[in-house]
């Protein structure tokens, strides 16, 4: 399994099975967990280099241990029995290793030698230590904005503005400073001066604990970029209310935020603009005294 979200009491344990397949070279692996943490919004991680903390691990296996490299022939299968136990007394909370399996370069026997390259695989593993299986949630949304090309700054307030025909980007972040790890569900909805009304659902992403994480909703598939938690297309005209709500859990109430952006069709008005212009000085231009002079010579 890529990801193991588990909650359990202390002083328990569980066994869980991977499957490791090579489908290259023979090769000899090693694995070991280490912890990770949560490096910035966009859900990557950072694996620590030595173990630590309280929970314990160790291989069921009978011929394979934690840090102990072994053998893996081309087409081989091996399972790993690996056991995770939280001893009596571990401060309830998340606790968040990764499980994996690292090729180790060298010589495999005498005249073979595997490649040079170094690579891992590996599992994360989301452990919530708890004695009622409930923690209770501490989240707010710490970011929810357009980002307009366009300001306007009036009586103080900065407007975001927007070319109609353009795509509105939205970026939209939470942040958990609970003990445990939290899923949010909600929408994001946004409601325009002449009726019109379109939701996105948001996507139940974990954010970790002490943590924040940039949201996505869906359709997810229209993002220009992992700056942006959904981009809104269309054509849109007038005013615009862009609002967010979210439950963190079962018993919380719904967090919500909102903001307000305007859409004209700016090229269009500034092109017919122009036009007029340029229209203006031609006819000025025509109707001209020196014009009018030139005019009366020719009919003499």
């Amino acid at each position: 399994p890529p990801v193991i979200e588990l909650t359990i009491k202390p002083d328990k344990s569980v066994v869980i099975a991977y499957t490791i397949t090579n489908t290259g070279d023979p090769m000899v692996l090693k694995p070991y967990v280490r912890p990770f943490s949560p490096i910035n919004v966009y859900g990557e991680l950072a694996v620590a280099d030595e173990f630590s903390g309280p929970i314990r691990f160790n291989l069921e296996n009978s011929n394979i241990q934690l840090d102990t490299p072994f053998f893996l022939k081309n087409g081989g299968k091996q399972q790993l029995l690996l056991k995770i136990r939280v001893p009596e007394g571990t401060p309830e909370g998340d606790y968040y290793y990764s499980f994996l399996a690292e090729n180790v370069p060298g010589k495999l026997a005498e005249g073979t030698s595997q490649p040079i390259t170094q690579g891992a695989i590996g599992s994360n593993i989301l452990i919530s230590v708890t004695n009622t299986g409930v923690f209770e949630s501490n989240a707010h949304i710490s970011q929810f904005k357009v980002d307009a090309p366009y300001t306007l700054s009036l009586f103080g307030k900065k407007i975001s503005m927007f070319e109609s025909s353009d795509p509105i980007p939205v970026r939209l972040i939470a942040q958990n400073n609970g003990k445990g790890l939290i899923k949010p569900e909600g929408k994001i909805t946004l409601s325009g001066d002449f009726g019109e009304e379109t939701s996105y659902d948001i996507l139940p992403e974990n954010i970790l604990s002490n943590s924040s994480r940039l949201l996505h909703a869906t359709p997810s598939a229209k993002l220009l970029s992992k700056e942006e938690s959904v981009i809104i297309e269309g054509f849109h005209m007038g005013k615009y209310v862009l609002r967010t709500s979210m439950h963190f859990g079962v018993k919380n109430q719904p967090v919500q935020s909102s903001v307000v952006f305007y859409a004209f069709p700016i090229k269009l008005i500034a092109a017919t603009g122009f036009a007029i212009i340029i229209g203006i000085i031609i006819l000025k231009k025509f109707n001209s005294p020196e014009n009018e002079d030139e005019k009366k010579e020719e009919e003499n």
